[in-house]
């Protein structure tokens, strides 16, 4: 991990295989951080036992979906902070020196770059790490593309493919030849209009990270003369197409994490400036495409209105909308305080016109 992104913690004690969970609770309770010189097998254990020993909290439930939620949320983010608080040190070069460690160092290499030196590095995070490289190497089937999508680490991954198949299904405007797709993330959506035969698409994205991804992706794919990467920017940095597609983070928030900026966008900027600019980016006829869960209007945190006001300050029409209900194991979980929401989610695939 590169030095810049260190956490800082105020006292670091070094424990073994010999502490117990309880008296690792304590510690961790009370602020120190557990760096870990033990077996590695026995450091997973202990996160486990640490995770057991934080109590649920009692306040979750009770109040709006938007208390609800946002309680939730608080919840999640208190047992993060103390679970990431158990550490392990990587070596100079992102070696993992612990009895029964496995081989990090290309992992590691492919989430922080390059190593400078000897880090620490959260336990937890590093097990992220190792379960994203393996989804990179493996990738992710996406039937919509009868092929996987290898996503890289901090990129976000289309799990979610109901998403995806409302782009392969929707009917593409008459005479489209050029498409831009925005905020591509792994390029799947770049990848499902070529494979529809859009001669030209433009993928682009703010984030680096998700630039070199979806270059990858499309070449590997076998549409690397028809995609064109660009950025980072939201928008190309010229042109028009007959089709702007746009798949935003679907809540207003801020992000706590790398990949929560796949789910949230701070002050619903990214959809703004998609709505704002798209009659300046479309040549006639076109459409623009915004694909965007209801999950923020069912959770109190954005109105229908709200969204309907952003399509016409943006001078556009609604043309069309195709619908779909998740399929994701949340929307199934009896247990979670905000199932009746998440049951009840649709995503949309709003078609957007100039309006006239």
């Amino acid at each position: 991990m590169p030095a810049a992104h260190q956490p800082a913690y105020d006292r670091v004690v070094p424990v073994d295989d010999s502490l117990r969970a309880s008296a690792a609770h304590r510690l961790a309770s009370s602020g120190a951080a557990l760096l870990w010189r033990g077996d590695y097998v026995n450091a997973r254990q202990m996160l486990g036992a640490l995770a057991r020993r934080i109590p649920d909290s009692p306040e979750i439930k009770g109040g709006s979906p938007a208390d609800v939620f946002r309680r939730q949320r608080a919840d999640r983010a208190r047992r993060a902070l103390l679970l990431n608080r158990l550490l392990v040190e990587l070596d100079a070069d992102h070696a993992l020196s612990l009895r029964r460690a496995p081989d990090v160092r290309a992992a590691c290499a492919a989430a922080y770059g390059p190593a400078d030196g000897p880090s620490l590095v959260p336990l937890r995070e590093l097990l992220g790490v190792l379960g994203a490289f393996q989804w990179q190497l493996r990738g992710v089937e996406v039937p919509a593309l009868g092929a996987r999508v290898h996503p890289h680490h901090g990129v976000f991954s289309p799990v979610r493919g109901e998403y995806v198949d409302l782009v392969d299904s929707a009917p593409l405007p008459r005479g489209c030849r050029t498409a831009f797709d925005l905020g591509t993330g792994t390029g799947v959506l770049a990848a499902v209009l070529a494979r529809r035969g859009v001669a030209r698409v433009v993928a682009t994205d703010v984030n680096p990270r998700a630039l070199a991804c979806a270059e990858e992706n499309v070449r590997r794919l076998g549409y690397g003369e028809r995609v064109v990467v660009e950025g980072p920017a939201l928008y190309p940095s010229r042109g028009r197409a007959g089709l702007v597609v746009c798949n935003p983070p679907w809540l207003p928030g801020t992000p706590s994490a790398g990949l929560e900026l796949g789910v949230y966008d701070e002050g619903s900027g990214m959809l703004r400036e998609f709505l704002a600019g798209l009659c300046k980016r479309l040549l006639p006829g076109g459409e623009g495409w915004l694909i965007m869960s209801d999950l923020a209007e069912l959770l109190g945190l954005r109105t229908r209105e709200e969204l309907l006001g952003l399509f016409r300050a943006g001078g556009l029409s609604v043309v069309g909308r195709h619908d779909v209900r998740p399929r994701h194991r949340r929307a199934r979980d009896r247990s979670d305080p905000l199932h009746a929401v998440r049951s009840a989610e649709v995503t949309s695939l709003w078609r957007l016109g100039i309006r006239v």
